[in-house]
């Protein structure tokens, strides 16, 4: 696989993980170039165990966790409210205000489900996928989406009645 191709194929599922772990876009592209130089780098070592997509996706949250280990006493960064195209916000949920509201209701959302969410909703990987890059079961990726719906859900009922 040439690599162009590997980076046009790949790109918004990358960035959009890494933005939604982010929140901020200048860090997502960093970060997002970070994972592809990384993966040039690593191509021979891809086994084919899983999809590219899901490799690409253990690359990224590695190179955020380094970021974060790197970083860890400097300001939290500022959460982006202007949510761009490559999240699909729009096909989810049609009411912007709503899609802001969701996105700092799973801000809050405790691990494992945050991830999990980001990684099914906005990196659009399959519960297999999912498995893989976390080293877990497929059952156990699929109950902690579900239990992570259910959250948020809760949630936007509490606010509601707020």
């Amino acid at each position: 696989m040439l690599f162009e191709e590997l980076y046009e194929d790949n790109y918004r599922i990358v960035y959009g993980y890494i933005f939604s772990l982010t929140k901020n876009e200048a860090l997502s592209e960093d970060l997002t170039s970070e994972v592809f130089l990384k993966a040039f780098e690593k191509i021979s070592g891809f086994r084919g165990e899983c999809k590219i997509s899901t490799w690409l996706c253990r690359i990224a949250k590695n190179e955020y966790l380094q970021y974060l280990r790197k970083h860890k006493n400097t300001e939290p960064l500022e959460t982006c409210t202007d949510l761009p195209d490559v999240h699909q916000f729009e096909e989810i949920i049609q009411d912007k205000s709503m899609a802001i509201t969701i996105h700092k209701l799973l801000h809050d959302l405790e691990e494992p489900y945050k991830e999990v969410f980001i990684l099914k909703v906005f990196a659009e990987l399959s519960y297999k996928d999912i498995a893989c890059v976390l080293n877990k079961t497929e059952t156990w990726a699929r109950v902690t989406y579900y239990r992570a719906r259910i959250r948020i859900i809760e949630r936007l009922g509490d606010k509601d009645e707020k």
